[in-house]
């Protein structure tokens, strides 16, 4: 396995909604691996979504603080209790912008076996969960920012030749 390239922030890919995972075979396998491999090896690792290395499925992988997996078709169940944090993502190196999700997850999906799994998560790896999953919605963590702030970091990014196109959400 090789460290795949990410995709930045304008790249189309990342604006696609990624298919439902119906096949758990070795390729799927080999996909995890590589998701893996590729988000140990970038700066701020916490989690890692299948469409920002080009693959539409949805599979997505995350390690922090000691907790480390994968989840395959993963649905989230989200806490009422919110919380404003600092975020960033491996599709805008560099960028860490404040912005508000829930304190605490419930994600339900399968693992690359097809077994079904079932992550608890509070504060960060819950916000990591809720970020890898809006990859496979096709939603960037800018486009949940305020308007006012969403064009702060857009200018931001454009410093760092990146550009991203809101969706409006």
């Amino acid at each position: 396995m090789t460290v795949q390239t990410i995709r930045l922030f304008d790249d189309p890919s990342l604006r696609t909604v990624a298919e439902p995972v119906t096949v758990f075979d070795r390729e799927l396998r080999r996909l995890v691996k590589s998701l893996q491999i590729t988000m140990r090896a970038a700066a701020g690792r916490a989690g890692l979504a299948a469409p920002q290395i080009g693959v539409p499925l949805r599979a997505v992988v995350y390690e922090f603080d000691g907790k480390s997996g994968h989840l395959i078709n993963p649905r989230l169940e989200l806490s009422e209790r919110r919380v404003v944090a600092d975020e960033a993502c491996l599709s805008a190196p560099g960028l860490w912008w404040p912005l508000e999700r829930s304190y605490m997850v419930t994600a339900r999906g399968r693992d690359m076996f097809g077994k079904p799994v079932t992550v608890r998560a509070l504060g960060t790896l819950a916000r990591v969960l809720q970020h890898e999953v809006d990859h496979l919605d096709g939603v960037l963590f800018a486009d949940r920012l305020p308007e006012e702030e969403r064009e702060r970091f857009l200018r931001a990014a454009g410093t760092k030749n990146l550009s991203c196109q809101p969706s409006g959400r």
